[in-house]
């Protein structure tokens, strides 16, 4: 089974958002870092290759709400930017739906929204192994918005 790795400072950040927009599910634009571009919490990130990209940052998902309910289409966003998405699912459902936008990564959670709860597919709807790392991005290189 393929493995997504994604931090887990940016799991947890997730689950809170999904936990406030609850009732409501959420969608929001997922970046990536190289591995070896990031901080290890501890130690060293030993379990990931060099140029792994691992999912470590979000884009508002209120960000473009306004341009987006004009033209339809998120703007705000940059184009080719994103290299996964997370969407929140506040009835307990896995499973991947059309709606949910899809991207070569997707993270999904359901409640009790926590990392424990957090699922990985690929673009199909196939579920992937997900593996969350102890390490965050460089405070210069974290995206500004």
């Amino acid at each position: 089974m393929p493995t997504v790795y994604a931090t887990r400072a940016l799991a947890s950040v997730l689950c809170e958002l999904a936990a406030d927009a609850d009732p409501d599910s959420v969608s929001v634009p997922l970046a990536a870092t190289p591995a070896n571009e990031l901080e290890p919490v501890s130690g060293a990130l030993t379990a990931v290759d060099n140029k792994t990209d691992v999912l470590s940052d979000f884009y508002f998902p209120d960000a473009a709400d306004a341009i987006t309910s004009v033209f339809g289409m998120d703007l705000a966003t940059p184009a080719g930017q994103t290299a996964g998405r997370f969407v929140s699912h506040p009835k307990g459902e896995y499973e991947v739906s059309l709606a949910d936008d899809l991207h070569v990564r997707l993270l999904v959670a359901v409640p009790p929204w926590n990392p424990d709860h957090l699922r990985a597919y690929d673009r199909n709807g196939t579920r992937q192994s997900l593996v969350l790392v102890d390490a965050t991005t460089p405070s210069e290189d974290a995206p500004n918005f």
